[in-house]
C-alpha cells in the first residue's frame, strides 16, 4: 500500500506540495487548522489565502529573477501559478491577482482532486512516523512552534512583517488621482493604467513624514526585539531611516505625469494597486505599517485624494518565524534530526509568496518521489529553483542566516560575462538563459 503524504498548511507552499505530489501518483492529507483555529491576519479557511499582499511581483522571465521563477513554476504545472494566471489583473510588468477568486480556486481544485483530501486540525508534535511536510509559514502556531524548538535544540529565529491597508475605490478623490503605470509600462491601456496615483507637493510630503514619524505604533511585548525583512520593512521605519528614504522608495515621482497638473513635477507619489478584478478595492503600494489603526486613518487621509478614504482593511503588524535551514536542513529538505519530515515555504527563511510556493513544488516532489522509489537527479543550482534551495540548505551563512527573495546574486556567475551595470542586462539574460535549459532537462528527468 503506498504511504500517505501528510502536509502542515495549506498556504501557498502547502497546496503546492499538495498538487505536486498529488500529480506525481501520492496519496496527500493536507492538515490546515484554519478555520477551527484562526490567525491574525486570515480572514477565510480557504487554502492559499494571500494576506499581505495580492503581487507575485515581476513577471519578467528574462530580467528579474522572481519572473524566472515564475517560468520554472510554470513549466512545472505549478498550481499556484496557474491560478494567478487564472485570476491576473492588471498590474504593469508585475503579476498581481484577484485575491479571493485565486483562494477559492485553489481551495476548490485540491478538494476535486481525487488525490487530496484537508483536515482542518491543528498539528502540534513533529511526527516520529511517516512522511510529513511542514509548511505552517510565518503564522506556526505556538504550540508547533514550541514543538520545533524542543526539537532542533534552538531558538526558532523570527522577525515581524507588516501589512499594507486597502481602500474602497468609490472613496478616492479621482479629481486629485489618475491611474498610470510607471513610465506607462505595459502592452495593453489597461497595464498601462494598472495603478492609482497620489501626488505630493514638497510640503504635502514633509508634513506627511512629520505625522509618520510622530504616529501611535504598536508597541512589542517586554523582551520582545522587532527585526524586520527589509523588502517589507513599515513606512514609518523607513521614514526613520532618513525623511527622503520614502521618496526614493515606494513614493518616489519618476515616470509618472499628472493630467490634472500635467506641467508641474510631483515631489513624491503614493501608489495604489487594483486589488480585486471589479476595481472595487485598491491596496496602497508599498505601505506596509505598525501604526495604531485611529493613527493610520489621520494619517492616510493627508494623501491628496484620499482624504475621504474608506478602509475594507487597515494595516497591521504579525511575527514571522522561520527556521536555520542551512544548520537543520539537508539538500533534500528533509530535517537532519528526523528525516521523515520535511519543511517547506517560508517557514524555511525565503520571502514572498512565490518563493515560499516554489519550495512547496519541490518539496512535494521530492517527497513523493520518495514515497514512490524513485530517484531523482539534483536539482540544478543553476535554475531559479536551484539558486533557492541550495541557498537556505547550505549556501547561505547560518550565523547570519535571514529570510530571502530569489535574486541572481543568489547565482553561480556566467563565465566570460563582464560584470558593471552596462552589462547587466546581458549577464541577466545569460543567468535565465542557463536556467531555463537546466531546469527543463530536470523535469524531463522527473
Amino acid at each position: 500500500m503506498t504511504q500517505v503524504l501528510h502536509i502542515v498548511g495549506g498556504g501557498m507552499a502547502g497546496s503546492e506540495a499538495a498538487w505536486q505530489a498529488a500529480e506525481a501518483g501520492v496519496d496527500v492529507v493536507i492538515h490546515e487548522m484554519r478555520p477551527t483555529v484562526g490567525t491574525f491576519a486570515h480572514q477565510t479557511g480557504n487554502l492559499a489565502e494571500m494576506v499581505c499582499s495580492n503581487s507575485f511581483r515581476s513577471d519578467d522571465d528574462e530580467q528579474n529573477a522572481v519572473g524566472l521563477l515564475h517560468w520554472e513554476m510554470r513549466a512545472a504545472n505549478g498550481l499556484i501559478m496557474t491560478t494567478a494566471d487564472a485570476h491576473r489583473l492588471p498590474a504593469g510588468g508585475a503579476l498581481a491577482v484577484d485575491r479571493d477568486p485565486f483562494a477559492e480556486s485553489v481551495t476548490a481544485k485540491l478538494h476535486a482532486h481525487p488525490r487530496v483530501s484537508v483536515t482542518d486540525e491543528e498539528v502540534t508534535t513533529l511526527p516520529d512516523g511517516g512522511q510529513w511536510i511542514f509548511a505552517t509559514g510565518p503564522l506556526t502556531s505556538p504550540a508547533l512552534g514550541e514543538a520545533i524548538r524542543s526539537e532542533t535544540g534552538a531558538e526558532a529565529l523570527a522577525f515581524f512583517d507588516a501589512i499594507a491597508p486597502i481602500v474602497y475605490a468609490e472613496s478616492i478623490d479621482m479629481s486629485k488621482a489618475w491611474m498610470q503605470s510607471r513610465y506607462d509600462k505595459g502592452e495593453t491601456e489597461e497595464e498601462r493604467t494598472a495603478y492609482l496615483n497620489c501626488p505630493m507637493d514638497r510640503d504635502q510630503y514633509e508634513a506627511f513624514i512629520d505625522a509618520l514619524l510622530s504616529a501611535d505604533k504598536t508597541e512589542f511585548h517586554e523582551g520582545e526585539t522587532a527585526g524586520y525583512f527589509d523588502g517589507c520593512l513599515p513606512i514609518e521605519v523607513m521614514a526613520e531611516r532618513g525623511r527622503e528614504t520614502l521618496r526614493h522608495g515606494p513614493m518616489k515621482p519618476v515616470g509618472l505625469t499628472n493630467p490634472h497638473a500635467p506641467d508641474v513635477k510631483p515631489h513624491a507619489v503614493v501608489q495604489l494597486r487594483r486589488d480585486n478584478a471589479l476595481g472595487t478595492l485598491f491596496n496602497i503600494v508599498g505601505f506596509q505599517t505598525k501604526m495604531k489603526y485611529g493613527a493610520q486613518t489621520d494619517v492616510f487621509r493627508m494623501i491628496p485624494g484620499l482624504e475621504n478614504a474608506s478602509f475594507a482593511r487597515l494595516g497591521g503588524i504579525h511575527r514571522n518565524t522561520f527556521i536555520n535551514s542551512p544548520t537543520l536542513l539537508d539538500a533534500q529538505m528533509r530535517l537532519k534530526s528526523k528525516p521523515n519530515i520535511r519543511f517547506a515555504g517560508q517557514i524555511t527563511g525565503v520571502e514572498g509568496y512565490v518563493e515560499s510556493a516554489a519550495m512547496g513544488l519541490l518539496a512535494g516532489r521530492l517527497a513523493a518521489a520518495e514515497i514512490l522509489g524513485r530517484d531523482l537527479p539534483d536539482v540544478p543550482q543553476d535554475s531559479a529553483m536551484g539558486a533557492l534551495i541550495h541557498h537556505i540548505t547550505g549556501g547561505a551563512e547560518a550565523k547570519t542566516f535571514q529570510p530571502m527573495n530569489v535574486n541572481f546574486g543568489l547565482f553561480r556567475p556566467v563565465d566570460g560575462l563582464k560584470g558593471g551595470r552596462r552589462g547587466r542586462k546581458d549577464r541577466y539574460k545569460a543567468y535565465t538563459d542557463r536556467a531555463k535549459a537546466e531546469w527543463q532537462t530536470w523535469l524531463d528527468h522527473c
